[in-house]
């Protein structure tokens, strides 16, 4: 009985792993899209694919031997006479020399396929990542390896085309993971690691640190949106250019109250007084389709929820609770952030 729950666990966390879902896009409206789960049976990209080919390699290979084990002992519990199973021989074949060929066999296949995986090609877009305590920093660079600008927490890139990722780490050991479109790579002090990959297709795809980095390790993670070339080429054009001012009288008290409260201090917010760098970048915070590093859906009423109790909802964070702000105030800074998009 305990056999057979445990194997039906097994298929279970085999199918849902390769799930993916299609959820509304909250931060653009009701458009549909792809929120693929952390899953490398579920993959858009030739890295990405080439690791989801091996799992399935390895997974076969696994329960083949799995299969082969069960029979025997099967036959060993209700089979008639089976005094052929203590030979030596028998014994050395199926004990010894069998494991090792299928052992070696899936060994030499998961380093062919990795190299294969591993080649790197001219890249058609640089971006650096910063690990920090919890969230992503993201330098988008020029050709001349400098930075244009800087987001946090969501990765853009144009779909069909090769693109380096520079890791680097400002604390401890971070690992850059998105499970569709490639392996883990460890972001280590001192170090830098580079990473190259593509995604085939258009689509939004969930990433996570793959290394334990601290308390709310589970709460950092970050999404890479793929998109054709020419609305890239468009987001890029967006992103370069400073905030925008913002269109409502709420939303103007909340710009004044976010300089005043001293926010700025931590987070920069290009074309204002805003400069600070301790924290994430916010200048086009409100096109954002999360708060705190995925942790919670990116809405009025979430941000509101952060500033006032930020380190209840991500205990130990570098943000502090700004229990301050109030009603109406409250609402102008969470309408301020929202509208920059």
């Amino acid at each position: 009985m305990r056999a057979i729950t445990a194997l039906t666990i097994i298929a279970a966390g085999a199918t849902l792993s390769g799930c993916a879902w299609i959820l509304p896009d909250e931060s653009h409206g009701s458009r549909p899209a792809l929120m693929w789960i952390q899953s490398i049976l579920v993959t858009a990209g030739p890295t990405g694919n080439a690791i989801g080919t091996l799992s399935w390699v390895m997974f076969a290979g696994a329960a083949a031997i799995l299969l082969l084990v069960v029979g025997f002992t099967a036959y060993a519990i209700f089979g008639g006479r089976r005094t052929w199973m203590t030979n030596p021989h028998f014994v050395i074949a199926f004990g010894v020399a069998m494991p090792v060929l299928v052992l070696s066999i899936l060994l030499l296949y998961g380093l062919s396929l990795t190299a294969r995986s591993a080649a790197r090609e001219q890249p058609a877009l640089r971006i650096e990542v910063v690990g920090e305590r919890w969230w992503w920093r993201v330098h988008y660079l020029g050709a001349d390896g400098a930075h244009q600008f800087v987001t946090a927490n969501e990765i853009a890139i144009p779909t069909g085309v090769p693109v380096e990722f520079i890791l680097k780490t400002s604390d401890v050991i971070h690992s850059f993971w998105v499970p569709s479109l490639a392996g883990k790579l460890d972001m280590i002090p001192g170090r830098i690691n580079r990473y190259q990959f593509s995604a085939a297709r258009p689509g939004i795809y969930r990433g996570q640190c793959a290394e334990y980095c601290g308390a709310q390790h589970a709460l950092m993670a970050f999404y890479v949106v793929a998109m054709e070339p020419d609305r890239f080429r468009t987001w890029l054009e967006n992103h370069e250019m400073p905030a925008s001012e913002p269109a409502t009288a709420l939303g103007t008290k909340g710009k004044e109250l976010f300089i005043a409260a001293g926010c700025g201090a931590c987070h920069t917010i290009r074309g204002t007084a805003a400069s600070g760098l301790i924290g994430p970048d916010l200048t086009h915070f409100g096109g954002r389709r999360s708060v705190a590093a995925g942790s919670f859906p990116n809405n009025a009423g979430t941000i509101a929820g952060w500033i006032v109790s930020s380190q209840h909802l991500k205990p130990g964070n570098l943000m502090p609770s700004f229990v301050n702000l109030r009603g109406e105030d409250l609402r102008a800074v969470a309408a301020y952030l929202e509208g920059l998009k």
